[in-house]
C-alpha cells in the first residue's frame, strides 16, 4: 500500500526495483517503463512525483539500489474523457459497491489513469484503501465490488476464490434456435493472437457458464449468463463460440477496428446482479445493476 498523500485524489504506484546494473532511479525507471520517454521521467522528479517509501520526494541523480521501494504517481498525456458515470450503490467500512458505465475502465491501465472507476471512486470516497475484488472489462457495464479497508479485505476476496459468490450477466446476442436452453458451456480458454484476446483450444475445461435466454427477439435474444468460473472474456469468448457473438463486441469472433471516443455501440454486455453471504456479518447480500441493455442502435 502506498505510504504517499493522495494527489488530485490519486494514490501513488509502488515498485520494489528489480536487479539491474542501473546507475540512478531514473535510470531504471526509464528501462522498466519503455513506453514512458525519460524526458517525462525527469520532468516527474522534477516536480516531485517520484518519491522513496517514506514518501520523500526522490532527486533526479538518486542512486538505484536493488531492492528499494519507491512509489509515483502516474501520468497519463492527453487522457482520454470518458463521458459517462459510474453509481455508488452501496458504501460501509469495509466494502463498496459501485455501478460502472461502458466504456469507463476499472483501474489504471495504458492510457487510462483519472478516467477510470478506481480513480473516481477514491476521490469520490476519499478513501485511498479501495481495491478491486474482481475485474469486468472496460467495455461491460456494472456491478464492481471494492474491498474498503485492507484488515478485512482477505474475507472478501475469499468469496471470488471460493466459489461463494452467485454472478449474473445478461447480453443481448443473435438467437440460437438450434440449441435447447438452459445449457452449460465449459472449454478451455487460453491466451490468444494479439495478447489481449483470448480463445478456445482442445484440452480440459478451465472455463464453466450456465446460459439461459429470458427473452426472445427478431434480430436478438437476451440471454442471462452465469459465469462459475472467472477466466479473461470468458462470455464474450464462449458465446461468440456458439455462435452468437455479443451485439457490438469489437473482438469476437474477430477483431474489429477501433476508433476510440465513439460511444453509439456499447458492448450489450451487463455484470447485472451479484450475490452472496457477507463473510464478517453473515447477512445475506444481493445487488443489482441500475443500467440496461436496449440493443444500442438494433431492436431486440
Amino acid at each position: 500500500m502506498s505510504t504517499a498523500p493522495l494527489r488530485n485524489g490519486l494514490a501513488a504506484s509502488c515498485l520494489q526495483l528489480p536487479a539491474g546494473t542501473w546507475h540512478t532511479v531514473l535510470d531504471a525507471l526509464a528501462a522498466l517503463f519503455t513506453s514512458v520517454p525519460r524526458e517525462d521521467w525527469q520532468h516527474r522528479f522534477a516536480r516531485g512525483l517520484v518519491l522513496d517509501a517514506e514518501g520523500r520526494p526522490l532527486p533526479m541523480d538518486a542512486g538505484y539500489r536493488e531492492g528499494a521501494l519507491i512509489q509515483y504517481y502516474r501520468e497519463v498525456s492527453a487522457e482520454l474523457s470518458i463521458p459517462f458515470t459510474e453509481t455508488v450503490l452501496h458504501a460501509d467500512a469495509h466494502l463498496v459497491v459501485a455501478d460502472k458505465p461502458h466504456f469507463l475502465p476499472v483501474t489504471p491501465a495504458g492510457g487510462f489513469v483519472e478516467h477510470t472507476l478506481l480513480t473516481r471512486l477514491i476521490r469520490k470516497l476519499g478513501n485511498a484503501d479501495l481495491v478491486p475484488l474482481h475485474r469486468i472489462d472496460r467495455a461491460t457495464a456494472g456491478l464492481v465490488l471494492f474491498s474498503a479497508n485492507p484488515a478485512s479485505r482477505a474475507r472478501y476476496q475469499a468469496l471470488f476464490r471460493d466459489r461463494r459468490i452467485s454472478k449474473r450477466y445478461e447480453a443481448l446476442a443473435p438467437p440460437l434456435p438450434l440449441l435447447g436452453f438452459p445449457l452449460t458451456r465449459q472449454s478451455r480458454i487460453v491466451e490468444g493472437e494479439p495478447f489481449f484476446l483470448m480463445r478456445e483450444v482442445e484440452g480440459v475445461p478451465n472455463s464453466e457458464t450456465c446460459i439461459e435466454v429470458i427473452e426472445k427477439g427478431e434480430r436478438l435474444w437476451r440471454y442471462a449468463l452465469h459465469p462459475v468460473t472467472g477466466k479473461k472474456h470468458q462470455l464474450r469468448v464462449q458465446m461468440a463460440a456458439l455462435g452468437a457473438a455479443i451485439h457490438n463486441d469489437e473482438f469476437y469472433p474477430a477483431l474489429q477496428p477501433r476508433e476510440e471516443g465513439r460511444y453509439d455501440k456499447p458492448l450489450q454486455l451487463l455484470a447485472q446482479g451479484l450475490a452472496f453471504t457477507d463473510p464478517l456479518t453473515g447477512e445475506a447480500r444481493a445487488f443489482v445493476s441500475q443500467f440496461t441493455l436496449d440493443g444500442s442502435s438494433g431492436q431486440i
